[in-house]
């Protein structure tokens, strides 16, 4: 089992849905936990009466809500605390340095910081980083319309102080209205789709759920999938 931590302020509901649906399509196990204090997939996703603390299972993957801690994960499975999950990848959505230390996502297998540049998800994503207290790599996901070397310098500077050491390599996906319109009307269908999301969109995303898998020789049948889910023939 892989552990991926999505840490920051900003609203990575949709990054990680589709995130998990391509390699979902590929026969992976997939959990995700929200975490945050919007809890946003219990609004995004449709549960049948959903309580405090749910699981419920939506396009293949699993999805968990209200749960801040991995070992109250397993006590609503069953699950003794010494065994692991039984799933290939578990995705969690952090927006509290509170979050990184219950789910212990200094063990993460990799570790995204994701946000853009309105000043609720900056400052919301330093507190995060700022609970972190002992050195840890992560992997920079800037959503901005035109990236300017200015804004990753303006991020560099507010994040001073911080334990993080950022990797060389950034992941940007483009905020366009049309890319967010997409998504809505996506929410709003209740399913999860590629088909008029813009290629830079969809470049990006490829390119992490690609990073993620971390298994050369299982790329062709991502991209197989990938271009049947472009099509939307799955």
């Amino acid at each position: 089992m892989q552990t991926i931590g999505f840490i920051g302020g900003f609203d990575k509901t949709s990054l990680i849905l589709y995130i998990a649906k391509l390699l979902s399509l590929i026969q992976k196990r997939i959990l995700i936990i929200d975490t945050t204090a919007l809890q946003k997939m219990k609004y995004v996703i449709p549960a049948m009466a959903p309580s405090k603390t749910y699981i419920t299972n939506y396009e293949d993957l699993d999805i968990a809500v209200g749960f801040y801690s991995l070992e109250a994960i397993k006590g609503y499975l069953g699950i003794e605390d010494k065994d692991a999950l039984a799933y290939d990848y578990v995705f969690i959505d952090i927006d509290s340095p509170e979050a990184f230390d219950a789910f212990d996502i200094k063990t993460a297998n990799k570790i995204y910081f994701v946000t853009n540049f309105d000043t609720y998800s900056i400052k919301r994503g330093i507190e995060v980083l700022s609970g972190i207290a002992e050195p840890m790599h992560i992997k920079k996901v800037f959503f901005s319309k035109d990236m300017t070397k200015e804004e990753d310098d303006y991020f560099n500077y507010i994040s001073l102080g911080s334990k993080i050491m950022w990797d060389n390599e950034k992941i940007y996906f483009p905020y366009e209205q049309g890319d967010q319109s997409v998504i809505i009307e996506n929410q709003r269908a209740r399913k999860i789709k590629l088909k008029k999301l813009s290629k830079m969109y969809k470049d990006s995303l490829m390119y992490i759920t690609q990073e993620i898998l971390d298994h050369p020789q299982e790329n062709s049948q991502l991209e197989k999938m990938f271009k049947q889910m472009e099509k939307g023939v799955v």
